[in-house]
């Protein structure tokens, strides 16, 4: 669909452009300061409607974009029937433990026959990439539009950049045989609970969902056992849907049994 006034978000007014924030903080700190700040499709669709609004820049012309969207990443992950998705922090450093640990498990998912796919970012995203793009396999990047930039990271066979988190959402889901948890901030815990309520009522089936690091995890663990089923807000089976491991051969072989049980 061509970029016309009509389904074009309204720009700002660049000035000088400030040092590139490191930080998602850092960069809600520029929120206010127009020559920095992007507006992205997802904001403008979210936004709630105003009274002063023309038609053709309404949420109905915006459908037209979202299809094209869905459309473009159904044809790019067409051939990926093996997928895993990996989640966790763009934060994580390349010294830290959890790092070293995507790496490998990257290349035992590479090396089992499956194809990696992350969010395409810095941090566990990269790693897990790098673990499958080492090992001379699919390595697949689904990066998302944000305020501030998020590069491709290098070790990606596959890349492609979404405007909406929830077709970004839905082509993790449809593409992907699992998902392994690294510790993650709201991003990760979004896949995470997105993955579990789906299995739960039954919208997709024998999907395992790996938690990565047990300390990590322990206290979210925790208060879903000591205050959510406590609660009945959910059934003692539905703790069944996690497997908690350190170990990424655990974690792969986990993934290799429960596929291979479908």
């Amino acid at each position: 669909m061509a970029d016309t006034d009509a389904n074009k978000p309204k720009k700002r007014k660049d000035k000088a452009k400030p040092p590139e924030p490191k930080t998602v903080a850092e960069a809600k700190q520029l929120e206010d300061k127009n020559e920095y700040w992007q507006l992205t499709d997802d904001e403008v669709l979210l936004r709630s409607p105003e009274p002063d609004d023309d038609y053709k820049t309404s949420d109905s012309w915006r459908v037209f974009r979202i299809l094209g969207e869905f459309v473009n990443g159904f044809d790019s992950m067409a051939t990926i029937t093996n997928g895993v998705s990996v989640f966790g922090s763009a934060r994580t450093a390349e010294d830290n433990e959890y790092y070293t640990d995507a790496v490998e498990t990257g290349r035992l998912l590479a090396e089992a026959g499956f194809e990696v796919i992350t969010g395409g970012g810095p941090g566990i995203m990269e790693a897990a990439n790098r673990g499958a793009f080492e090992a001379g396999k699919v390595s697949v990047g689904c990066n998302i539009e944000l305020p501030f930039e998020q590069k491709p990271n290098p070790y990606l066979t596959k890349s492609l950049t979404f405007k909406y988190f929830f077709v970004r959402k839905t082509i993790f889901i449809k593409y992907s045989n699992a998902y392994i948890i690294f510790p993650g901030g709201f991003g990760t815990l979004d896949e995470l609970f997105e993955a579990l309520t789906l299995i739960q009522t039954r919208k997709i089936r024998n999907f395992p969902v790996v938690l990565f690091g047990s300390q990590y995890w322990r206290g979210l663990l925790s208060w879903l056992t000591s205050t959510m089923l406590n609660e009945k807000n959910i059934n003692p089976e539905d703790l069944g849907l996690i497997h908690l491991t350190d170990s990424p051969k655990d974690a792969v072989d986990f993934i290799i049994k429960t596929c291979n049980a479908k």
